[in-house]
């Protein structure tokens, strides 16, 4: 064969074995070192492309089609800085356990470090961030060489998948010329498939957490961030049979699609009913039981590392157990699913009945809670009180999850809650956002501060290049909101200068650069009205302007009412 000929096998060696190793979707930054594999990844049908220019942007895309699906994304990018603006993106897979797939084109062994353009160093450039990293060969005509295509790509898509699932990286190095020949077809690969069991629990394990759990009292299940696919049913059929409190992050997906049958037992109001010391010292609990990631609300976790119960079970299916605050007593190295296929009893329903009757005074108080001019939690509220059933929601992070955790309620209806809270970073959300509408294809909703907004405004480039259904609101309030909550605030010098950061910008400009659907609003009624308006365009951007002051006033006035209401219990 010619160098065009060995080219193109190799290229479509390396897009056979990623789809036989189960990658369905690849998001492509043009460049020029790339091409080859751009070139066998366009023209193979059962890869599904997408095109985003910049890099950031692409990693963070593909990291919320990952994230919806639970499958690997495949993203490539030619060489030098270009790799550089994925690693955002992977730091956050890293730590929310997404598996991507990060492929590097990079220039030929004779170009690196000898002062070449567009050359760095990209040998294991993303450290400890990846669970694994290859430097491939350069393309050649050998068997030995396609049986290392075939295992390393195999060997990482094995890893990406094994939890704790995360991001693999793969350096490909192109020599020029770098076209290849799209009539000549892919070569089968060697490597045949991979045989993995199923998770399941040993019948020593199974008596040992029912033992604990049905000889506890006090106890509360904990749910924090779990995928949008996990099995509900499955989860309120163990829930029921314990009766015991669920603690239902915004994230577990629980606080969607809830049994008429379990409503008291799902918690929505947690973080509101913590702040009262003393419900705290009423509610102490015995034992607790974790699922998912560490929930978002601050006042739990100070609860738990306070009271520190004499048995806390995480369940986790990776060894590397999330413990943040150091109080768990037991790892459960299991899935979710596993844990609620046992047949468990629980004991002391008054304990449930209490937390029953604090959450239902905080529901109560936050469902009437008519907010005030400038105030982010009524427009949060009336947001989540309109989102129809069949819909996603994705939030960015510091006040926009908070305000998920407060006033999105318990409900019948089907939405599923996403965010990035691996890092919690407010970088990549546009990008994620539109990521994951492209994987269920459900009208999503994305609520995001002005900063991180303006982090991501190059995330709007993918409605150039593909169809889309996303409505962004965003909260306005001239810098950075979550700062007005936390100590900074109590010292005036330099104070807007470095936290409060206001730009003055305003972003009627975007979306019509963007040719989005915009509407800015001023007033709850205003907000109402928008709200009630058709979407007539693929991306609609509602801008609502807010006060960081006012709003911190409000939020503080109805936890308090809150507190009061949850004090009375007798």
């Amino acid at each position: 064969m010619d160098n065009r000929q060995i080219l193109t096998a190799h290229v479509r060696r390396i897009t056979g074995a990623l789809l036989q190793a189960g990658v369905r979707s690849a998001v492509i930054s043009p460049g020029s070192r790339s091409t080859p594999l751009a070139y066998a990844f366009a023209s193979t049908p059962d890869l599904q492309t997408h095109i985003q220019v910049d890099e950031r942007s692409a990693a963070y895309y593909a990291l919320g089609m990952a994230k919806a699906s639970g499958q690997p994304v495949a993203l490539l990018c030619t060489s030098g800085t270009a790799a550089s603006n994925y690693h955002p993106a992977i730091t956050e897979a890293y730590y929310a356990r997404i598996p991507l797939v990060v492929i590097t084109a990079d220039r030929p062994h004779e170009l690196r470090e000898v002062g070449a353009p567009q050359a760095i160093d990209q040998i294991r450039m993303y450290g400890g961030h990846v669970k694994y990293s290859v430097d491939f060969p350069m393309a050649e005509e050998s068997a030995v060489m396609d049986d290392f295509i075939d295992r390393h790509i195999r060997r990482a898509l094995s890893v990406a998948q094994t939890v704790p699932q995360g991001p693999v990286h793969l350096n490909m190095p192109f020599r020029e010329p770098l076209l290849i020949d799209f009539d000549l077809p892919a070569s089968p690969t060697t490597f045949q498939g991979r045989i993995r069991s199923n998770d399941c629990l040993d019948e020593n394990a199974k008596r040992e957490i029912v033992d604990v759990l049905t000889k506890s009292n006090n106890g509360m299940v904990v749910v924090g961030e779990l995928s949008a696919t996990l099995d509900k049913t499955a989860f309120w059929r163990f829930a029921q049979q314990l009766g015991w409190p669920v603690l239902c992050d915004p994230l577990s997906q629980l606080r969607s699609e809830v049994p008429a049958s379990c409503s008291s037992l799902c918690i929505d109001h947690y973080d509101a009913i913590l702040k009262s010391e003393s419900f705290q010292e009423k509610a102490v609990p015995q034992t607790v039981i974790r699922f998912g990631s560490h929930p978002v609300s601050k006042p739990l976790a100070l609860y738990l590392s306070g009271v520190r119960p004499s048995t806390v079970l995480v369940v986790d299916e990776s060894p590397e157990f999330r413990d943040p605050f150091g109080v768990a007593t037991h790892h459960i190295q299991a899935s979710p699913e596993a844990v609620w296929q046992l047949e468990v009893s629980g004991s002391n329903s008054s304990y449930a009945k209490l937390w029953a009757q604090a959450n239902e005074i905080a529901s109560d108080i936050t469902s009437n809670y008519a907010g005030s001019i400038g105030d982010e939690g009524i427009y949060a509220k009336m947001l989540f009180d309109h989102l129809p059933d069949g819909s996603d929601l994705f939030s960015g992070s510091s006040m926009p999850i908070r305000d998920v955790d407060t006033f999105f309620r318990k409900t019948d209806r089907d939405i599923a809650v996403f965010a990035n809270r691996g890092t919690n970073g407010i970088d990549g959300v546009i990008s994620s956002a539109f990521g994951v509408q492209e994987t269920r294809k459900r009208p999503t909703w994305l609520l995001i501060g002005d900063l991180s907004f303006l982090h991501d405004v190059n995330g709007l480039i993918i409605t150039r290049f593909q169809e889309t259904d996303l409505t962004i609101v965003i909260m306005n309030n001239d810098g950075g909101g979550i700062f007005s909550y936390l100590s900074q605030s109590q010292v005036s010098q330099h104070f807007e200068q470095l936290f409060g950061t206001p730009t003055g910008l305003t972003f009627n400009h975007i979306a019509a650069m963007y040719d989005a659907q915009y509407s800015d609003v001023r007033t709850p009624e205003q907000f109402a009205e928008v709200l009630a308006e058709p979407k007539t365009k693929p991306v609609r951007i509602i801008e609502v302007f807010t006060d960081r002051p006012s709003n911190v006033k409000a939020h503080r006035e109805l936890w308090s009412k809150i507190v009061e209401g949850i004090d009375s219990i007798e």
